[in-house]
């Protein structure tokens, strides 16, 4: 058995590298390139029930230290997953697990979604209830919310017998409550964190702020402490499987959110700053890592300080 390869609520990776939900997971054809290029599995971009425009253009912008996205959870909808990117990625095996990402801007649209993904076969339903980024448009996420978080998490869990993993927002005061509640509602597991914010960024030669939406949500580098205190937090308070994601570029970057509690570490800006390729480069220094230091297991690491 590789030392890399792990058990997430019953399903087996290759290695804990899995591809976050966004922009490299709206086609089928995407979604394997990301796995041809070292992924152990890969999200789907957000799944809305129906067609979502989403934010116009520009979206996103990075720099050394950090990126800002406003996509705005843009999609075609459950049916375009339903007639392409299920059926494509599937055709002739799949090549990893896929993680379906479903969204909603009212509670009871996460049951329908849920019920019409799950027969799509995904190995896990990822619950985002985190966006910080359309605010202005549904209102506060339903992540800022014990009852409401509790509530979307009972829905969905009475929907499906896949197994169920909810994104959790670090804009919240206690993470750990937030994640009880899911867990009493019936998740599985948990994905921590989503972008940090909304935060703002301004064009001094311009004079005007960059992105179209004025606010975006952070990732990137400059978040990773929060996700790995994040991480650590949820594991404390629930022991449930958890793909850490925000700010991981490296494999030790990787390691460090598995030493907080995380069994898969999710990324997607990375891309940004090492391309595709990032995720294979990700997976040797891992690797190397674990030589270097007698780890027979990556098992061994996760929650090691929890």
């Amino acid at each position: 058995m590789s030392k890399l390869e792990i058990d997430f609520c019953g399903v087996k990776f290759r290695n804990p590298t899995v591809l976050a939900s966004g922009v490299l997971g709206v086609t089928a054809s995407s979604l394997k390139n990301v796995v041809k290029n070292g992924a152990g599995g890969v999200t789907t971009k957000s799944i809305w029930l129906k067609e979502h425009a989403g934010h116009k253009s520009p979206v996103m912008f990075g720099t050394d230290h950090y990126f800002m996205n406003a996509v705005g959870l843009s999609d075609a909808g459950i049916e375009k997953a339903e007639k392409e990117t299920f059926p494509e990625y599937s055709k002739g095996g799949r090549p990893a697990p896929i993680i379906a990402n479903i969204v909603a801007g009212k509670i009871a649209d996460f049951g329908k979604l849920a019920e019409r993904v799950s027969k799509l076969d995904p190995d896990i339903i990822e619950v985002n209830i985190s966006c910080p980024n359309v605010e202005d448009e549904l209102g506060k996420p339903f992540a800022c919310s014990v009852v409401d978080a509790a509530a979307v998490t009972k829905l969905v869990r009475s929907k499906t017998k896949k197994p169920v993993i909810v994104k959790l927002s670090p804009n919240v005061s206690n993470i750990g409550e937030i994640a009880k509640a899911c867990a009493g509602a019936g998740a599985d597991g948990f994905c921590a964190i989503n972008t940090v914010g909304p935060g703002m960024a301004i064009d001094i030669n311009l004079r005007k702020s960059i992105l179209s939406n004025r606010v975006g949500g952070l990732s990137g580098p400059a978040i990773k402490p929060v996700a790995v205190r994040c991480v650590y937090d949820i594991y404390k308070a629930t022991g449930l499987p958890i793909i850490g994601t925000g700010g991981i570029l490296t494999g030790e970057d990787a390691i460090e959110m598995m030493m907080a509690g995380a069994r898969l570490v999710g990324m997607g800006t990375m891309v940004y700053y090492r391309e595709v390729e990032g995720f294979g480069k990700v997976v040797s220094e891992m690797e190397e890592w674990c030589r270097k230091n007698g780890v027979k297991n990556v098992e061994e690491i996760v929650a090691c300080i929890s």
